[in-house]
């Protein structure tokens, strides 16, 4: 594919992994702002009481942390289409990393496909999803 802004992008290209802050406190801010009333985000004994092993990331912070993501790696890019599969919770205060490999390109378009993924300390896939995106 033709070089962007931020240079050449090939099939296979890594995005840098992101290691996003999830700590309770950045998800109570997230949720309010949000206006979010689930205390399975905010309150680790309330998301207990639900049968989780404690507060978890909102579905679509995680989706927001996997663009921010995106937005690092290719600023100046519009993202075209997220979708993600959530395929099991991400937990607040844990480290999870975030990654992305380039799939597919389309040079006529200036547009790069990619696959997404929020992996736990443990290297298990919580979220997964895709991406298409075009390049400034």
């Amino acid at each position: 594919m033709a070089a962007s802004s931020f240079g050449p992008v090939e099939l296979g290209d890594e995005l840098p992994d992101l290691h996003p802050d999830v700590s309770l406190a950045k998800i109570v801010r997230f949720a309010q702002t949000a206006q979010m009333q689930a205390n399975r985000f905010t309150d680790h004994e309330k998301a207990r009481a639900e049968g989780l092993p404690g507060a978890i990331v909102p579905g679509i912070m995680s989706q927001g942390i996997l663009a921010a993501m995106i937005h690092a790696w290719a600023p100046g890019c519009r993202i075209e289409r997220i979708d993600t599969v959530f395929r099991a919770p991400v937990l607040a205060d844990s480290a999870p990393v975030c990654r992305g490999v380039v799939t597919d390109t389309e040079p006529e378009r200036g547009a790069v496909h990619l696959d997404l993924t929020i992996e736990n300390e443990q290297g298990e896939t919580r979220v997964m999803g895709t991406a298409t995106v075009r390049l400034p």
